[in-house]
């Protein structure tokens, strides 16, 4: 599996819709989208996807650049509910296609979900591989050269693979992904469900990662966030190096707010949403493209600390902020709606 920061073909997205994840029928998380995709598209070729009943208004609201094609889900994550791509030793692009049961059955029916990586696969003609185990990508972190990091509190959740032992896990990964060292990390930032590694700890560079920090020890984040510190300083990646560690400080905790619940459509298929609820902002859930970073932003004072920290990590691409709070609403944010495809070598 190709690092992030290697170069791509293209990126993959899902248009957004669903009225009790998206509030006031997903207008403003579409809007968030449109930014997102133009942004990625200054820097490589963006797919949208899009349902029949959306395909028009996504085709709309987007510009002609970006490829809108129709394809059903039921949500709007694709780097959980799309394909991993994998390279090959004759450099051929082949994508892992791994069960999805909508991150332990937050929300049903997830029958849509499941054909997308199918779909994508198929549409760009690229060999399929059936994953063995239910993973979403949004949980698994790689630096190109044999190193993969996860989290216990995703991979091992017995809402994922409750059949599956730690050694079977870890096989799976190694037999479909060509790495040769897991590193597993306890948690992932604090209230988000998914525990996924890509909110908390990313691959910048080989050997070089960064993860969310906050020095307030009254904070939950600061026991999750320095553990994992103190675990990583200990480590070596498959090379036998030890890793270099940046610490990004995380905004100010953020909450959904009851005008904001007040506009979603209550259904008995969706995890409720609770005014009050802690969202999980975090910085070092960025994407980076060929030459520039996405980076969500809060409009919070630790904005440009996160940006310039990132720009220095990065003096070779083009760091871009986008405001993202509207993602965040939906569970997840710039990482998680997008799918970098890699070239083949």
């Amino acid at each position: 599996m190709p690092a992030e920061f290697e170069e791509h073909k293209k990126t993959w997205m899902i248009w957004p819709e669903r009225p009790d994840v998206w509030r006031d029928n997903a207008i403003h998380a579409q809007h968030a989208y449109v930014t997102v995709a133009e942004i990625i598209a200054e820097f490589e070729p963006v797919t949208m996807c899009a349902s029949k009943t959306q395909w028009e208004k996504a085709r709309a609201m987007l510009p002609r650049y970006i490829r809108v094609v129709e394809m059903s889900s039921n949500d709007a994550w694709m780097r959980d509910q799309g394909p991993t791509f994998v390279v090959n030793k004759q450099g051929e692009v082949c994508g892992v296609d791994w069960k999805f049961n909508a991150w332990g059955g937050i929300y049903s029916p997830w029958d849509q979900d499941e054909l997308i990586a199918w779909k994508v696969l198929e549409i760009e003609g690229v060999n399929r591989y059936g994953g063995p185990m239910v993973l979403e990508g949004g949980s698994i972190e790689v630096d190109g050269e044999g190193t993969l990091i996860t989290t216990e509190e995703c991979l091992l959740n017995s809402n994922r693979n409750p059949d599956l032992t730690k050694q079977n896990i870890e096989r799976n990964l190694s037999e479909h992904l060509g790495v040769e060292k897991i590193i597993w990390l306890p948690r992932g930032v604090y209230n988000d469900t998914s525990g996924h590694i890509d909110n908390l700890c990313r691959f910048v560079q080989p050997g070089v990662l960064v993860l969310t920090w906050t020095d307030d020890k009254s904070d939950p984040q600061y026991e999750i966030s320095n553990e994992a510190y103190n675990q990583l300083i200990r480590e070596k990646d498959a090379k036998g190096r030890p890793f270099v560690l940046v610490k990004i400080p995380q905004p100010e905790p953020l909450f959904i707010t009851k005008e904001e619940v007040a506009g979603l459509t209550i259904t008995k298929n969706t995890a409720p949403r609770i005014a009050g609820d802690r969202l999980p902002a975090s910085y070092v859930n960025f994407f980076i493209v060929d030459n520039g970073v996405l980076v969500p932003t809060f409009d919070d004072p630790q904005d440009p600390i996160a940006l310039q920290t990132l720009q220095k990590l990065l003096p070779h691409r083009r760091v871009v902020q986008v405001y993202s709070r509207e993602i965040l609403l939906g569970g997840g944010n710039i990482h998680c709606i997008t799918l970098q495809q890699p070239f083949g070598k």
